[in-house]
This record gives C-alpha cells, structure tokens and sequence, in this order.
C-alpha cells in the first residue's frame, strides 16, 4: 500500500513525520524539490538504495544524487573539496545545482553507481528540506519515474508510475523548475557540465569562471556515466518523439509539413510547440525556455497519454534554460534531429 500525503498548501509536521520514518527504515518517499519530483531513500543505507534501482527499473551504473540540508553536511559525503565547491554551494544551495566530487568511503557504493565520486546537491523546495531535515540523513533521490520515461512534475505523474509499488508520495503540487538540476563535476583540473538543468550555464560561469562540456550533453555516447541522463536514454514517452530546430518561421513550416506528411501516412500526431498548429492533439510550451523548461516534461505525458503515434517538439535556442530543455528533447528522440 502506499501512503499518499497532501502537502499541497506547504510542509505539514505530522506529514513529514511519518515519511521522515519511512526514510530512516530504509523505505521509499516520492517528494517534491524545486525541479522534479524525487524518489527517495537513506543515501548512506545501501539496501535502501538498492530498492531505488529496483523500483525504477535503473541500471546499476547510473549514479544516484544525495540530498542534504546544510552545506557542512557536504563534508560527510564528499573528500577533497575544492574552493570552487565551497563557492558555489555558497552561491546557488539551496537551489537546482549538483556538485560531483570524490566519494567518502562511508558512502555506499550502491547509491555513487559504483564509482568512487558523489553527486551532492541542496534541494530549494520547503518539503524537500524538512523531509531530509527530519530524517537526519542525505536522501539519494533521482527523479521519480520509471527509468526512461518522462521526469515527473507532478504528484499525479508520480502516481501513475509508483502507486502501489513504494511506500508513500508526498503530493506538493506541480514543480516549478521543471527540469532536473545542473550537473557539474569537479574531480578534475577544470569545472565540467556533465548535465544542463535548472541552472544556467552562464550564472555558474559568472563564479568560476569557464566551464567545459561533456560531449555527453549533445549526443556522443559514453561509457561510464559519472552523472544521472548521461549514458542511457531518457524522458522518453511510448509515442516517437520528433525536434525540429531552426530559425522560428522555417520550424513552424516544417512542423506543418509533418504534420500533414504522417497523417497521410495514417499516423496520429501530437505537437509540443511555442506557437499553435492544427494537429491531433496540442501542447504550448510557451513564450520563453524558462516556460517550456517547466511544461516540458508534462507536454511529454499528457501528449502520450492521448495516444498520438508521434510527437513533433518544437526546439528551443540555447540559452539560459533553453539548454536543458534541448538536451531533455534531444535524449527523448534519441538525438533524432529535423533540421528546418
């Protein structure tokens, strides 16, 4: 059975009690953070993280993100933390940033995907925070989906995917980023985005100065994936997902094109774009990448849930959130790209 709390109007300290319990007796806790919702257990407890791999179906290799509540708490996980993460941490926690950096033994194995780095961030959402507070434990939670599919926004996502399976999901409402957190590494000479997120790119820039970027990020194939949405394919829905990239006007003619192309072909199809089209179902994404960063992941749902054969998504410029939101569209069509 699984215990659904409403916390809809904030933190409720009964609520939070009882799956603060869960969560220290090595149970499972779906819970609302500023970007997606999480499916959390103790970090440090690695049968507990072990039951995260389970539930989702996720490979063992793909690393979990631990979630903790004040900065000092990165000293329990990590070693050999440079300035740089202190001054990020200082800057951005709480917020949708995650730092990898080397592992602390004490940490499980299980919960790193077998590798000697931590992925730690500080989650900006007040039942995210008093969760982890009340337990008194970093919470290793990766987005709570089944492994693949579209990253959940939504209590009711959650649901759909794990009611019945895990023992509990806090329903706080919808998130209002979107798009998981930004990763970076710093285990090497230089700062890495190893994933695009709720943080852009150049506010990290603006504190350490340049940063480097994984090739993992537009596309290229790895083999080791030292942070979650790296290695295998994600966010992806049932109906074939299509991005269409380009200048406004030829993407809005070659989305109509399509359209009429797969309906000739007698497919149904669903569009996800910034302005409107005739086609079996619709979703706006909106005027700007912060917007479509946080419509992107429900867009994926709600157009698949209505049976289309095929999603055509309108692709976004590379600023700000609009890198994420292109990496997240780029992953759930396989990197299967019409240039307009």
């Amino acid at each position: 059975m699984t215990i659904v709390i409403n916390m809809r109007k904030g933190p409720a300290e009964r609520g939070l009690g009882v799956a603060a319990r869960l969560i220290r007796n090595g149970k499972l806790v779906a819970f609302p953070t500023e970007t997606v919702y999480g499916l959390g257990a103790n970090a440090l407890d690695g049968a507990a993280a072990r039951r995260i791999f389970e539930a989702k179906g996720r490979p063992a290799d793909n690393p979990l993100i631990a979630h903790i509540v004040e900065i000092e708490w990165l000293e329990e996980l990590a070693r050999e933390i440079p300035e740089t993460a202190w001054k990020l941490a200082e800057k951005f926690w709480p917020g949708p940033l995650t730092i990898v950096l080397p592992a602390r033994e004490t940490v499980p194995r299980v919960t790193t995907g077998g590798l000697d780095t931590v992925a730690v961030r500080m989650p900006a959402h007040p039942i995210a925070l008093g969760l982890i507070r009340m337990s008194g434990v970093p919470v290793a939670a990766p987005s709570a989906n089944i492994s693949g599919k579209p990253s959940p926004t939504d209590a009711e996502h959650v649901i759909d995917d794990f009611y019945g399976r895990i023992e509990c999901i806090i329903d706080g409402g919808p998130t209002p980023v979107g798009v998981e957190s930004t990763v970076i590494d710093l285990t090497g000479e230089k700062p890495l985005l190893l994933r695009p997120g709720g943080l852009p790119l150049e506010e990290i820039e603006k504190v350490v100065g340049k940063v480097e970027i994984h090739p993992a990020v537009r596309g290229e194939v790895v083999d080791v994936a030292k942070a979650p949405g790296m290695k295998y394919r994600h966010y992806a829905p049932s109906a074939k997902v299509i991005v269409v990239e380009g200048t406004e006007e030829a993407v809005g003619k070659k989305i109509n094109e399509l359209i009429e192309e797969f309906r000739r072909n007698g497919l149904k199809v669903g569009v996800m774009a910034m302005g409107e089209h005739e086609a079996d179902a619709f979703f706006y994404l909106g005027k700007t990448s912060e917007e479509a960063a946080r419509n992107l992941f429900r867009a994926l749902r709600e157009l698949d849930r209505t049976g289309v054969d095929v999603i055509i998504a309108q692709g976004v410029e590379e600023k700000g959130l609009g890198l994420a939101v292109m990496n997240r569209l780029r992953k759930a069509a396989g990197f299967k790209i019409v240039r307009a």
